[in-house]
């Protein structure tokens, strides 16, 4: 299946977003991805058509799925895509800490809420 060019910018578009949101240079997404930095540029730029051994290497590396980098977000998740993509910032060893801090803060907008 031949992925269309305008899909392949917009692929592009979301692979670069979620690069930088990890806070990695094109060559550290390369070396993860098993790609050459050059490679990696032109499916940035969605010149560039790729495997789909490569897309899994390249949603692995980004902690994102191979849906979201394919499509976008899903139909419903748009008020948190912005969320999701900072939780997936946050390194695996901390998710349990950063799930504390959010779980305290709901609780706490909930409890002034009922007070108002």
């Amino acid at each position: 299946m031949k992925i269309r060019q305008s899909d392949a910018v917009l692929m592009g578009q979301r692979i670069k977003e979620q690069r930088i949101l990890k806070g990695y240079t094109r060559e550290k997404l390369a070396e993860l991805a098993d790609i050459t930095p050059r490679f990696c540029y032109d499916i940035e730029l969605g010149s560039k058509n790729m495997s789909l051994a490569t897309l899994s290497k390249i949603a692995a590396a980004l902690s994102a799925s191979t849906d979201y980098l394919l499509f976008g977000p899903s139909t419903g998740d748009d008020n948190y895509t912005p969320l999701t993509a900072l939780i997936r910032t946050c390194p695996p060893d901390r998710l349990d800490h950063l799930q504390q801090i959010v779980s305290h803060y709901i609780q706490m907008v909930n409890e002034l809420e009922e007070e108002n």
